[in-house]
């Protein structure tokens, strides 16, 4: 069965094309640095997870998991539906959203069909991971990982504010602490422990800090507060926390992805473009921000003593499509990655219209 796939959210990444899984994972392979290979070295490197029989009898020694767990923090690129619990402006419940998801119908995923943690966790043999506050998470489903994600966060508290309800990153791993009580209750505290410490980690976050934050109205707070060199590495230092405390929390293998060309995707093109330039600002901070964050999350490692976490070029990933389509076979969907981004590319002018892929 062919699903199409869709990766955006309210913080616009680039443009993908894109026409099945198949012609999906096999243009990426041909890729030098490309996200999903390196999921691949995460799982042919690392022993499959297992939950053997322990010392501690486990509260209910007929759950068991079968295969890794999967984990998930970050924003609207990543978020699977967090945010239709909240009373938030940031959701994705209605259409266009979901068109292509194999229902048709909006699921709150920032998205036209699937996103990035749906595709990983197919290609790591796992059902969809639920979000965190859906009441389906409960036994047995407990030990497929949960989404924390929420639509609209950054790696600042105050990114987002025009949201006003969403889960912001402290609040995600408050809350992937409530999830780690949960599943102690289920499985027993060492089985839980290994669960956690054998699981895949993905977060995604940065990008809503320059697109909804410091360059989100002219002379934001932010941007008043700093020089934009000096914005980027504060941000990064405060990544620096929320990544140390995941690892305090028991994540050994993290996949921390950097953001993508934000002066070139749609909605930075239909706010600050005349003849379609990218929005120089935009690109300058991406430039700034993902060098950063690799010397950051390398540094990370050598104080840990370990590479916990592996940082993925999402960047180049992007540009790569935009600017070389033909190098990924017969594709004849475009779809932007914007908010929302399950248009058609040659209904761009419907986006116009209705103000869509303008947040």
């Amino acid at each position: 069965m062919l699903h199409k796939l869709g990766i955006c959210g309210i913080r616009p990444l680039g443009l993908l094309y894109i026409n099945s899984f198949g012609s999906f994972f096999k243009s990426y392979n041909i890729m030098s640095r490309f996200p999903l290979a390196l999921i691949f070295i995460f799982l042919v490197f690392s022993p499959p997870l297992g939950l053997g029989a322990d010392n501690k009898p486990s509260p209910n020694p007929n759950v068991k998991a079968s295969h890794r767990a999967f984990f998930v923090f970050g924003d609207s690129l990543v978020d699977n539906g967090n945010n239709n619990y909240l009373a938030t402006s940031a959701r994705a419940d209605s259409p266009p959203y979901g068109i292509d998801y194999p229902t048709h119908r909006p699921t709150g995923r920032f998205s036209n069909g699937l996103n990035l943690p749906d595709a990983i966790g197919e290609l790591i043999g796992l059902d969809p991971v639920l979000p965190f506050l859906d009441p389906a998470l409960t036994g047995q489903k407990l030990l497929n990982g949960a989404n924390f994600a929420s639509a609209g966060i950054g790696i600042l508290n105050d990114t987002g504010v025009q949201f006003v309800n969403i889960i912001r990153m402290p609040n995600q791993l408050d809350d992937f602490g409530t999830y780690k009580l949960r599943l102690a209750d289920l499985v027993g505290t060492e089985k839980a422990k290994k669960l956690v410490n054998d699981a895949l980690f993905l977060i995604t976050c940065g990008g809503n800090d320059f697109v909804n934050n410091y360059f989100l109205i002219p002379n934001s707070i932010r941007s008043i507060q700093y020089k934009l060199p000096d914005y980027v590495p504060f941000i990064i230092s405060e990544y620096e926390k929320h990544l140390t405390r995941l690892y305090n929390l028991g994540a050994r293998k993290v996949l921390v992805t950097g953001t993508g060309p934000l002066g070139c995707v749609p909605a930075s093109l239909a706010r600050h473009s005349k003849q379609g330039e990218c929005a120089a600002d935009l690109q300058q901070a991406a430039g700034l921000f993902n060098p950063q964050l690799v010397k950051m999350v390398s540094s990370l490692n050598k104080k840990i003593g370990t590479n916990i976490f592996t940082t993925v070029e999402t960047n180049l990933v992007n540009l790569n499509f935009i600017n070389n389509p033909k190098a990924f076979g017969n594709l004849y969907f475009y779809f932007y990655i914007c908010f929302p981004c399950a248009l058609v590319m040659r209904f761009e002018f419907l986006a116009r219209i209705m103000g869509l892929c303008l947040v």
